[in-house]
């Protein structure tokens, strides 16, 4: 029996809401490698990068509803609190919290998982960025529920995706035997984390069978996620419960918090004392790193396959026997011929050229344009 058979026998219904289970959706992140469309003032959470006229912010709301009702609590920077309280007009100001400063992965889930054990010490917590791209939501959501007993028999539980390439821009997750959790019988233990490999390891870990791509997705009780954090970085834990409590003591407590990502600070240590879970996905998933991953992501929801993508305004684009993507946020006519993989960008104060092989390197213009003195247009 394949992976989404199971699950759907396992007695966890998508679309039922689990009264315990809080969804946390950290959006944070300036989406560098998107510029000039994403920016620190506009980050790629809060835009529209696949056409269907919700922003990538809105359908993670979308996909988390059902299994969450009203318990969604969203961790942002200050400057996008007004941002995202316009995208998501119901959701309640005291579950949109702002971070005075980036801390990181680990400051941003653990203050929600603060606040949330708060309201109920039995929560169960899952956190999934905001600027992620999951096609099936259905099975987005049997995942999420098998997670869910996961996480209420104490495991740390992660979501891991199944490799489609080598990827070297992901971490992995290696997994185990079984878990032996009879509601959730996909569930693995997981033996490690690994950090982004070069792409001969990659290619090693594809061969195994036994790795999946690290989505940073993870389900857990809060009180369990604050109760490791204090293990292994009890400083952090203790200021994130303490501002949980007394949220007049984010100003003086923040700014000292540990800047570090939730995988370093708590699911590899985790991991190696067998407190660590993962639940196969059986949905698709992209993350939208960069123009070349959007090109592709456009490439197979289109019928007609690869050609020219345009994200916008279809009758802003002139082009012939050209393929790749082109943005025409600036409003003003774009015109491509005989180019093959490429990606224009036109937002009106910027543009940008390249090829889809070199998607990787905007973040590098970035860098420049700051070190140049134009930080205002990034």
């Amino acid at each position: 029996m394949d992976v989404a058979a199971q699950q759907s026998e396992s007695g966890a219904e998508a679309s039922d809401s689990a009264p315990d289970f809080w969804g946390v959706i950290p959006a944070g992140g300036a989406g560098t490698r998107l510029w000039p469309l994403s920016r620190e003032a506009a980050p790629k959470f809060l835009l529209d990068l696949t056409g269907s006229g919700r922003t990538l912010l809105q359908q993670t709301v979308d996909r988390l509803a059902p299994l969450c009702d009203h318990r969604l609590m969203v961790v942002t920077g200050e400057r996008h609190v007004e941002a995202v309280h316009r995208q998501l007009p119901d959701l309640a100001r005291a579950s949109l919290l702002a971070e005075p400063a980036r801390r990181d992965s680990m400051a941003a889930i653990g203050l929600a998982a603060a606040v949330i054990e708060q309201r109920d010490p039995e929560a169960i917590i899952g956190s999934f960025a905001a600027d992620h791209v999951i096609a099936d939501t259905a099975a987005f959501q049997a995942t999420v529920a098998e997670a869910i007993v996961v996480a209420r028999q104490g495991w740390l539980a992660t979501i891991g995706i199944q490799p489609t390439e080598p990827a070297t821009g992901f971490g992995y997750i290696h997994q185990g035997g079984p878990l032996g959790v009879a509601e959730a019988p996909n569930s693995l233990q997981v033996l490690e984390f690994v950090e982004k490999p070069d792409r001969a390891t990659a290619q090693r870990y594809l061969d195994t069978g036994a790795y999946r791509w690290n989505a940073g997705m993870f389900v857990v009780r809060a009180a369990v996620l604050l109760d490791l954090l204090a293990q292994y970085h009890p400083d952090l834990a203790r200021g994130l419960r303490a501002i949980a409590a007394d949220p007049e003591a984010m100003g003086p407590i923040w700014q000292d918090l540990t800047r570090i990502s939730i995988d370093h600070a708590l699911a590899e240590p985790a991991a190696a004392r067998g407190r660590v879970a993962v639940v196969p996905a059986t949905f698709t998933w992209d993350d939208i790193g960069d123009f070349a991953s959007l090109a592709e992501l456009l490439s197979g929801a289109d019928a007609d396959g690869p050609g020219l993508h345009i994200v916008g305004s279809p009758e802003l684009v002139l082009q012939r026997e050209s393929s790749g993507l082109v943005v025409p946020a600036g409003g003003r006519m774009v015109a491509v011929l005989g180019m093959d993989d490429v990606v224009v960008v036109d937002t009106g104060d910027a543009v940008l050229v390249t090829r889809t092989d070199r998607a990787q390197d905007v973040k590098s213009l970035v860098d420049r344009l700051i070190e140049h003195g134009h930080g205002e247009l990034t």
